[in-house]
């Protein structure tokens, strides 16, 4: 794990943990990285948040004052970010966004030539310069000094794209879009009405502050209930820069991440265009969503947390799609990350072709139940291996049988464990991570149990 950029980008809260120095020394770098010889193009992307406009202007002089050229796509997603890099020939992309946080949170995420998350070896060097372990870079001067462009048209070409994805029109179906406040309020009902859907919209009034709070897909029960209020035949959530999306079915009920990974693998199966057989997940996903692919003989992949992750395994491998429960879906044939909107196109493209209502697509996964608790440990890899905890998860893991799982996690920026455990039931659930945690207590590695 990198000092500063996660598995996807520099996250902190604006000005405490990711301040406007730091943005323009990421800037600073990438101009510089990218322009040894020739000069830099970059593409540019923001969300809503009221900081967004703040690390804009950061990032721009950083960039031009080592000579690169910005091209500013102003408030987009970060799936049309890297849509851009890949097809209209820039060296790398760069999106501002905290994702899923609260406004007050943001982000500098960074996107190769390829649309990808960037390589590690290019993080490591950004770092390097942000820590002062390299020598500062030299001011670009004359007419060497970069400049910005609007670049707006290269939004508008991702929206294109988007609606020669759709394979069918939706002239009938009345569709939910809940925008979290966030990239999607503009670009969501314009894709939508465009391939015929009678679009009802919800949170799509930005105003810097508001950016997922009480919405989106971390607050998918807004949806909810206007779906079923509303008599809509499907919705879709996303969340603040669009790589995420949630479905709610005619009935109001969420159909989560790991369902949209059933229901497009299921069909994509049926029509011979799941080619390796293989839907790539992480190890949080439901062990429900793993017996349902049993059924159909539908083979997984399990990789660490993080689309990144998921991503990685699908080139590595040639599979078509991954994802995960909280709705990073990957379609690798249409993008190389997370896209909401393909997410819920795809969805609708199969309600469409099987004439099927989501809730009859989602009916054959039965998710299990499952409890989550984090604690705060005195040492995160010592807890692991200590005996009686491995001897706690072992009986759990035994008392389980197939009928469930336990999994213990590392948390990537702290000293924090995750138990989770997925069972029959909540209370069976809430026993056995319980239980875990009581032998972590009973020998003084524990320090707190968190919400």
């Amino acid at each position: 794990m990198s000092k500063y950029f996660g598995t996807d980008g520099f996250r902190g809260e604006s000005n405490v943990d990711l301040n406007v120095e730091q943005a323009f020394k990421v800037g600073r770098f990438i101009g510089y990285y990218y322009g040894k010889g020739k000069k830099a193009r970059i593409v540019l992307g923001k969300d809503t948040r009221l900081s967004s406009y703040m690390f804009e202007d950061a990032l721009c002089a950083g960039l031009t004052s080592s000579g690169a050229d910005v091209y500013l796509l102003h408030v987009t997603t970060t799936p049309s970010v890297s849509y851009v890099a890949r097809t209209e020939d820039f060296d790398c992309g760069i999106m501002i966004s905290a994702s899923h946080n609260p406004y007050q949170d943001n982000g500098i995420k960074l996107i190769n030539a390829n649309g990808e998350k960037m390589e590690e070896s290019v993080i490591d060097a950004v770092e390097e310069y942000l820590d002062g372990l390299v020598p500062e870079i030299p001011y670009a001067t004359g007419d060497n000094i970069g400049r910005v462009v609007d670049y707006s048209a290269g939004r508008n070409r991702y929206i294109g794209y988007l609606i020669t994805i759709a394979t069918y029109s939706l002239r009938g179906f009345k569709i939910g879009l809940d925008c979290a406040n966030g990239s999607t309020w503009m670009i969501a009902k314009s894709v939508f009405d465009a391939i015929g859907a009678d679009t009802y919209v919800i949170n799509n009034t930005p105003n810097g502050t508001n950016v997922n709070l009480h919405c989106g897909s971390t607050h998918i029960e807004g949806l909810q209930k206007y779906v079923k209020e509303n008599g809509l035949d499907a919705g879709f959530a996303f969340d603040g820069d669009a790589d995420r999306c949630l479905a709610v079915d005619e009935n109001g009920k969420l159909v989560d991440g790991d369902e949209i990974m059933y229901i497009c693998g299921a069909y994509m199966k049926e029509r011979g265009e799941l080619t390796t057989n293989t839907v790539v997940t992480t190890i949080m996903s439901n062990f429900g969503l793993y017996k349902a692919l049993d059924k159909l003989g539908i083979g997984y992949e399990k990789t660490a947390v993080g689309d990144k992750y998921v991503y990685e395994n699908m080139r590595e491998n040639g599979h078509l799609i991954g994802g995960e429960q909280s709705g990073h879906i990957i379609f690798s044939k249409y993008a190389t990350t997370g896209d909401g909107l393909i997410t819920a196109l795809k969805v609708m493209e199969v309600m469409l072709d099987m004439k099927k209502k989501l809730s009859e697509l989602a009916a054959p996964v039965h998710l299990y139940p499952q409890c989550l608790k984090n604690v705060k440990v005195v040492d995160k890899d010592q807890t692991m291996n200590d005996p009686d905890v491995q001897a706690a998860a072992n009986a759990v893991t035994a008392a389980l049988g197939d009928e469930g799982r336990i999994l213990l996690r590392k948390s990537g920026t702290e000293p924090v464990l995750r138990v989770m455990v997925e069972a029959l039931s909540p209370e069976i659930c809430e026993k056995h991570v319980d239980d875990i945690i009581a032998a972590m207590d009973k020998k003084g590695l524990l320090i707190e149990v968190r919400k």
